[in-house]
């Protein structure tokens, strides 16, 4: 190794999802003169388009995918990559990627996301299902379909079974109710009936393009191809890699073969696999981690404990100590948020600046829509490490809305939201507060009083 070229960069990113992209974007514009790399295995990259902040912590965003050039037109001081990481060595402070070439960082951030643990990886009827390239193949594979059997039950398995039409759905979950994530057993029954209706049509149809690519003449350049339905093949192993973004079904046909709209069967109780992340791209004893989630370490700054290293996204667990209102949930808007971070925190380690956690990481918010239901989690949503001194409080109108309080001594704590229930920035605000509810009791959700001017 010591005998071929390296290509030395003040900063490397490995990854070409959320977190890696969002990290690039925010070292070219805190340093605009160093020089930057993106190493991706993916021709194309996920950004974050149509940005809003919603309040304090909530913020909404679609994702794009789209060819690696556009990062590259944008920020003049980017290279991109196109290949995977094979090696690391920390200690030369050097990396070598598949096809043989090796590059030198000053600085250097993982973001290669993770990959779905399958019951098996040989079998042709066993699709994981993690990123756009599987889930394209899984638009081929069901077009064929009478009968599909859905494993999981996070938020990929619930869109998916409210999705898929023209074949029966058998859902196999390991929980006593659906969405266990994300919801507790009220939730999950008041989405239910959703399985069981026709779905209603979308107000807007997906404008954002997906590419293909394809494979270029001997000497020419490669070619990028905006297409909706495109298709791309593969097989063995699914490489660890982005995530699939929040309306990932949006522009692919999930329909079986049968006539029927659609037929859906749960069982529940079902031992199933679990997500595991790509940690093994650093391959140091120091990075065993303390916990079973297979992520590198990281502390309150995104470093691991080698030096000069730092990690963001799916692949990093959080070690700092936490906020009591937030938990780590490996999520698009966090993936977002730790790429943000890391970016800052790397920028600020050169120029030599001081830098406190960001307040995103002060209470855990995230915006969703499952079953076609705007969904709102604040805060401990389920109660998460209260234990038994906590109490809820319940609003429900059966196919409008589903609106939980988590309190604890009295003040909010957390949140469920399902619905237009308008409640999202009030809600924050209490938690963030923690002012004492005590005195309003269950009249903090009752429907005829105007909470929203109440508490302004």
């Amino acid at each position: 190794m010591a005998d071929r070229k390296k290509k030395t960069f003040s900063f490397v990113i490995v990854g070409g999802g959320i977190a890696g992209v969002t990290c690039v974007e925010q070292l070219s514009s805190q340093i605009p003169s160093a020089d930057v790399a993106l190493i991706t295995a993916s021709p194309y990259i996920k950004t974050v388009t149509n940005y809003k902040q919603v309040s304090k912590t909530l913020e909404e965003f679609d994702v794009a995918e789209r060819p690696f050039s556009v990062l590259v037109e944008k920020f003049p001081n980017i290279t991109v990559i196109h290949s995977a990481v094979i090696s690391l060595h920390t200690q030369s402070h050097s990396l070598e990627t598949a096809d043989g070439r090796i590059f030198s960082y000053e600085k250097l951030c993982i973001c290669s996301g993770g990959r779905p643990k399958l019951l098996t990886w040989d079998n042709p009827y066993v699709l994981g299902i993690r990123d756009t390239d599987s889930a394209q193949e899984l638009q081929k594979q069901l077009s064929t379909a009478k009968r599909i059997i859905v494993v999981g039950n996070g938020g990929i398995a619930l869109e998916l079974a409210y999705e898929v039409e023209g074949c029966e759905v058998i859902w196999a979950v390991k929980d006593k109710a659906i969405g266990n994530t994300f919801f507790d057993a009220g939730a999950a029954q008041f989405l239910i009936p959703s399985l069981e209706v026709e779905k209603t049509i979308r107000a807007a149809p997906c404008k954002r393009p997906r590419y293909t690519t394809e494979d270029p003449e001997p000497g020419a350049s490669q070619t990028f191809t905006a297409d909706k339905n495109a298709q791309r093949h593969g097989s063995g192993p699914i490489e660890a890699g982005s995530a699939l973004g929040p309306d990932w079904h949006d522009g692919i046909v999930l329909r079986g073969a049968e006539q029927v709209s659609r037929r859906v069967s749960l069982e529940y109780q079902c031992e199933v696999e679990k997500i595991f992340t790509s940690a093994e791209l650093l391959n140091s004893p120091q990075q065993t981690p303390e916990n079973d989630d297979g992520g590198l370490q990281v502390d309150d700054h995104m470093m691991t404990s080698e030096p000069d290293v730092y990690a963001a996204g799916d692949v990093c667990t959080a070690c700092w100590v936490h906020s009591a209102l937030w938990q780590q949930m490996r999520l698009w808007t966090q993936a977002r948020q730790m790429g943000w971070y890391a970016g800052r925190c790397m920028a600020a380690n050169v120029l030599s600046e001081s830098i406190e956690l960001d307040f995103c990481f002060e209470l855990f918010s995230h915006i969703t829509k499952f079953f076609n239901y705007k969904v709102v989690l604040l805060g401990k949503f389920n109660g998460q490490g209260l234990g038994p001194d906590h109490e809820l409080l319940l609003r429900c109108t059966k196919g409008q809305e589903y609106v939980k309080v988590v309190l604890s001594g009295g003040r909010m704590v957390g949140a469920v939201l399902i619905g237009e229930t308008d409640l999202e920035e009030t809600f924050e605000n209490l938690i963030l507060n923690q002012m004492d509810l005590t005195p309003y009791g269950e009249e903090l959700l009752n429907p005829n009083i105007d909470i929203e001017d109440y508490f302004d």
